[in-house]
């Protein structure tokens, strides 16, 4: 048996591998490539494809097509540029390791994908929602602390729902481990700070008795630590309670942390450090945000801008 008829799921794994050690890729980003793959590798079953030395071309453009025709849930332009990125990138591996003589993915295209800003909340809407969670019950304490700190740091919720007491550090910053274990370390303002302390002094100790012994900063209510679900709905109920009639998420926070601090006046390179992004490009988008912003306000305000 030569090296490209291994079995695809087997190389596959060794890809997942590859990719796991030389990009220190985290666990959910592993297993996107993963259902990516496990897609693309079902087409290719169907197609009587079983070796990576068999895959051609064309099985390479019908895989994308299924994507483009499927029926059930269509996917967006970009979760098909991410899987067609995910295929793409299996093949160079290929390649590169010898298990195939040509990539026949290299001639694949994803959609092109229109600018897509991201969506922050205002200030009045961002204060709304945190009001929402006033309380002195432990629930209302933990859901306080838990979205001030997702205002005060930009943190992804994954990051957040990870973090320990001891990354609560004195001096008010806390750190954060980003993707691929990349750590940070972020201020957090006096009302963050402020929720934290009243949480950890008068909810925490009580939720830590209900369950097992963890270092978990946030905890649910059966003392386990918060997954990123539960902090979903808890953001998605406290927005409900205050009234806001737009779609909100975890990354809302993110998203409305970085703008409003670009709106602020801080320099794009301390913002993209506070987000822990690896391109500044990425943090550029912000300031498109804040500029359409002022644009929005220009055409409002002055007399001769219509």
């Amino acid at each position: 048996m030569t090296a490209g008829d291994i079995a695809l799921p087997v190389a596959v794994d060794r890809y997942l591998r590859h990719v796991a050690i030389e990009r220190g890729l985290s666990a959910n980003t592993l297993q996107a490539y993963r259902r990516d793959l496990t897609a693309y590798l079902e087409v290719l079953r169907q197609r009587g494809v079983e070796s990576p030395a068999r895959v051609s071309s064309a099985d390479v453009a019908a895989f994308a097509t299924a994507l483009r025709t499927r029926a059930e849930k269509p996917l967006t332009a970009s979760s098909m540029a991410r899987m067609l990125s995910s295929v793409r990138g299996f093949h160079r591996f290929l390649l590169l390791e010898g298990l195939v003589e040509s990539d026949v993915s290299a001639d694949t295209t994803p959609p092109k994908l229109g600018l897509r800003l991201p969506k922050a909340l205002t200030i009045e809407q961002v204060e709304a929602v945190l009001g929402a969670t006033d309380g002195d019950d432990i629930q209302s304490l933990r859901d306080k602390a838990l979205l001030e700190l997702l205002y005060a740091t930009g943190a992804r919720v994954s990051e957040a729902v990870s973090l320990n007491v001891d990354d609560v550090i004195e001096g008010d910053v806390v750190r954060l481990f980003g993707k691929g274990g990349k750590q940070r370390i972020v201020p957090v303002g006096s009302f963050a700070r402020a929720a934290l302390d009243a949480y950890l002094v008068r909810a925490r100790p009580a939720l830590s008795v209900r369950g097992t012994a963890t270092p978990a900063l946030f905890l649910g209510m059966r003392g386990a630590r918060v997954s990123r679900q539960n902090a979903w709905l808890i953001i998605r109920s406290a927005a409900e309670r205050a009234g806001l009639e737009v779609e909100i998420s975890p990354h809302t926070f993110r998203h409305s942390f970085a703008t409003h601090l670009l709106a602020g006046g801080a320099d794009v390179r301390v913002v993209q450090e506070l987000l822990g992004h690896s391109s500044v490009a990425t943090t550029q988008l912000y300031t498109m945000v804040t500029a359409d912003t002022l644009r929005d306000m220009y055409t409002t305000a002055h007399p001769r801008a219509r």
